[in-house]
């Protein structure tokens, strides 16, 4: 959750650090903090609640110098967001100072001990408790910097990425990761660069090393990079990789928030998705991770997909896709419950994960519980050499390209795209549709980029006009049946995330049961009424709404006379066949939620109390 930057070399740390948590304040905006090792020997720590500009300010005037430092930006997990639970944390002789990615589980008994040792604790947080552990054993113990280090991660029970800095070893930092990401940029000369993620070192190097869980890295200035597990000592060989992401994908390239940029991103963003996967002229359709796990998919008593938040909708989604066309049981769960209830898993059964990030804490523990009992991993995220990525089986990247506001955009439609993809092969594969429809299908699949652009191009100043109208709603009640369920889901999510209105999606027919009690005329219901199988249905439901004079914002297909006759506003969307509604009917939506935020005053690419990527439970 939060974000974590670091630097050694031959510059001066301060400016890269702090445009690296520029770059990572997606990740957590509750505070921020440098530590700073200079010329002199002198470790200083300068940390404000706030935003990565608070630090700025703080900072101004004071000694910045020096070619050694860390960075942190902060979402909170324990203690409240202040000056004090700030990161960097220092040991109490301010000789070492730690930053933290994670939660420390057990972090109360190892406070304990040490305050009965005579240590004092200045902040809330679990992570001053780890900083004072390794000053203890670095005390007693007679050990190196790096041994202590991986002595006291020894005991901790949790999640982390750390890095850590110390007067009394001015040429290197150390780092240690388990279940929360951390990336190693390899400069020249001995210069190093650390984050979260790619972001922060894609300006200054194309190299890296992810680590992976339980190791611990030296760097170095002059015996460079070293990489070793925490738990049996043993060094490991650094996998050198070359970074994909270009600098421009990471601006917002004249959109006044990342959240719109990215949201206009999403025809380029589907294309990349299936370009060299589908292709109308040829006849095919393939997803080559996964080319060697096709026939153990179609003879899968079932299928279970594991998620949380905007991932889980698009599961949903696939979950319609692929019991309608190819006909496989497909089960969705929620991660953060599955990995829990002792969930009835064999090996013959095929759990696939799906995450943005790849790094979802609860998605990387359902993986590891589904792994134990004999499953076949399968994966679905965007970013190249994440966790996931590396603990599963084999997968597909979505390609979306890398998205920092936090409400997801094309992260969504780019896994729904990966989803169907999936559907399509599968039931060809299979045998479960004609030759002539998967044809058609095929065809439909590579209109879609055309036909959300002119989706972005024809309702912009119509749907700014309703959120004029509705940004001062309280609650919101979004409906859709078949697979426009899920999209009434996330539609609902996106508005709840960055306009903080009460949002709820609901089946349009479990309207009865229920949130009808709701409606007035202060109540706007947005409807998803396309035409297809239930669109009689969804219009009686409109029906039953405006028989409670509510009002309706529906989502149509272009040139309907029905819906529009009774609706209060109406949105148009191209004709699509309904398997790819979901595909199309989410963009207005997620403009919808855009606008009335932006309305409302709100932070879009950072709403209050939430972060991109959730890499604590």
């Amino acid at each position: 959750m939060c974000g974590i930057v670091a630097y050694i070399g031959k510059k001066q740390a301060y400016p890269i650090i702090v445009n690296g948590l520029r770059r990572l304040e997606y990740r957590g905006y509750d505070s921020a903090g440098v530590a700073l090792l200079n010329d002199t020997n002198h470790l200083s720590v300068y940390k404000i609640k706030g935003k990565v500009a608070d630090l700025e300010r703080f900072s101004n005037g004071k000694d910045i110098s020096g070619t050694i430092g860390i960075g942190h930006t902060r979402w909170a997990t324990h203690g409240e967001p202040n000056d004090v639970n700030a990161h960097p944390h220092f040991s109490e002789n301010e000789n070492i100072a730690l930053i933290h990615n994670g939660i420390i589980e057990n972090y109360e008994r190892i406070k304990h001990s040490l305050e009965k040792k005579g240590y004092h604790f200045r902040s809330e947080t679990d992570t001053e408790v780890l900083v004072h552990l390794i000053d203890d054993i670095q005390k007693n113990a007679d050990v190196s910097f790096a041994e202590s280090v991986r002595l006291a991660l020894e005991q901790v029970i949790g999640a982390y990425a750390i890095v850590v800095i110390s007067k009394d070893n001015p040429n290197r930092l150390i780092a240690a990761r388990k279940s929360s990401p951390l990336v190693v940029g390899v400069g020249e000369g001995g210069e190093f660069f650390m984050a979260s993620d790619a972001s922060p070192i894609v300006e200054h190097t194309k190299n890296v090393v992810y680590l992976n869980d339980e190791e611990i890295a030296i760097l170095d200035r002059y015996e460079g990079l070293k990489v070793y597990n925490i738990r049996s000592s043993e060094e490991k060989i650094p996998y050198i990789q070359e970074l994909e992401l270009q600098l421009e994908a990471i601006e917002k390239g004249g959109y006044e928030h990342f959240m719109l940029k990215e949201i206009h991103e999403q025809p380029r963003s589907i294309r990349d998705c299936f370009r060299g996967r589908l292709s109308k002229s040829e006849g095919y359709v393939a997803l080559g991770g996964i080319k060697d796990y096709e026939n153990k998919l179609i003879t899968a008593p079932r299928i279970i997909m594991v998620a949380c938040g905007t991932s889980w909708h698009a599961c949903l989604v696939g979950e319609y896709l692929i019991e309608d066309l190819a006909r496989i049981n497909v089960e969705v769960e929620y991660a953060s419950e599955f990995r829990y209830r002792n969930p009835i898993i064999n090996e013959n059964d095929i759990v696939i994960a799906v995450s943005q990030s790849g790094e979802t804490a609860d998605t990387l523990a359902a993986i590891k519980i589904a792994k134990q009992k004999g499953a076949t991993i399968l994966g679905i995220c965007n970013v190249v050499g994440s966790s996931i990525s590396r603990e599963t089986d084999a997968g597909s990247y979505t390609h979306a390209g890398p998205e920092i506001g936090v409400a997801s955009t094309k992260a969504f439609t780019a896994q729904v795209t990966v989803l169907t993809l999936l559907a399509l092969r599968l039931a060809y594969k299979k045998g479960t549709i004609s030759e002539s429809y998967f044809y058609t299908l095929i065809a439909e699949m590579e209109s879609i980029p055309e036909k959300v652009q002119t989706i972005l191009d024809r309702t912009d100043a119509l749907i700014k006009d309703i959120a004029d109208t509705y940004h001062n709603a309280t609650n919101v009640l979004y409906l859709g049946r078949g697979n426009s369920f899920p999209v009434a889901l996330e539609g609902a999510l996106k508005l709840k995330e960055i306009s903080y209105i009460h949002a709820e999606g609901y089946p349009a027919a479990e309207m009865k049961h229920g949130p009808i009690a709701l409606i007035d005329e202060e109540m706007p219901v947005v409807v998803i009424a396309t035409q297809g199988p239930s669109y009689e249905k969804v219009v009686s439901n409109i029906q039953e709404v405006k028989a409670r004079k509510g009002k309706v914002i529906a989502i149509v297909t272009e040139a309907d006379t029905q819906v529009k006759a009774i609706a209060d506003q109406v949105i148009e969307i191209p004709l699509v066949d309904d398997h790819f509604v979901p595909l199309l009917a989410t963009i207005p939506l997620q403009l919808l939620s855009y606008y009335i935020a932006v309305l409302r005053g709100c932070n879009v690419d950072q709403p209050r109390n939430l972060a991109k990527s959730v890499t604590v439970e």
